[in-house]
This record gives C-alpha cells, structure tokens and sequence, in this order.
C-alpha cells in the first residue's frame, strides 16, 4: 500500500525558494517512479517533473527546466522537490504521485496509481 504524504509548501516570495518532501509509509517505495504535479484552480493537474526508481533519471517541465530539482532517497522513502527561482506563476497546489508505469511514460499525467494530499505553494510578487 502507497500512502504518500507532502510537506513543505507555503508563502515565499519571488525569487526565492521552497523545498518539498514527499514521504511514502509503504513498504514498496523503490518500486515506483515518482511524479510531482502542480493545479491551479479550474485549470487541469500537469506534471512538472518525474524520477526514475533508481533515481538516476529525471525528466522536467519545461517551464521548470533550470529551476526544479527532483530528487528521491530509496532509504528514506522519501522524494523531494527542490525548487529555486520561483515565480508568482508557480503558485499552485503541489502533489506527488507514485506510477507503476515505466519512466518511458512518466510525463504522462494519466499513468499515475498514487496521489498525495497536496501542499500549497504562493509565490507573492
């Protein structure tokens, strides 16, 4: 069972920075590739960045390319999102996901098994 749980979001302001953990309870975390998406409100959830199960691969938004870094500890079962730079159009709701999908399809947003609760994230200007 994935129980995926997020932390660190809340108010910064432009330019600076956040780092968001999302934390799995189960005991199957390494089996998965992990996402993490953004919704705004009446907009549609879009992935801005997904690891490998290994970690050894990410792939990114485009929007988020040189700013985000997604990360994941296997030991801690434990994924994390790094974010720099941030700008007021980042302001959105955050969630992680976890996919039992091959990494080929990680930015696909329908691939997902798994979702967490989400954690808000403000950019003020």
């Amino acid at each position: 069972q994935v129980q995926l749980v997020e932390s660190g979001g809340g108010l910064v302001q432009a330019g600076g920075s956040l780092r968001l953990s999302c934390a799995d309870s189960g005991r199957s975390f390494s089996s998965y590739v992990m996402g993490w998406f953004r919704q705004a409100p009446g907009k549609e959830r879009e992935i801005i960045a997904a690891v490998s199960r290994s970690g050894g691969s990410t792939r990114y938004r485009d929007s988020v390319k040189g700013r985000f870094t997604l990360s994941r500890d296997n030991a801690k079962n434990t994924v994390y999102l790094q974010m720099n730079s941030l700008k007021p159009e980042d302001t959105d709701v955050y969630y992680c996901a976890a996919s039992s999908t091959t990494f080929a399809l990680s930015m696909r947003a329908n691939g997902y098994d798994y979702w967490g609760q989400g954690t808000q994230v403000t950019v003020s200007s």
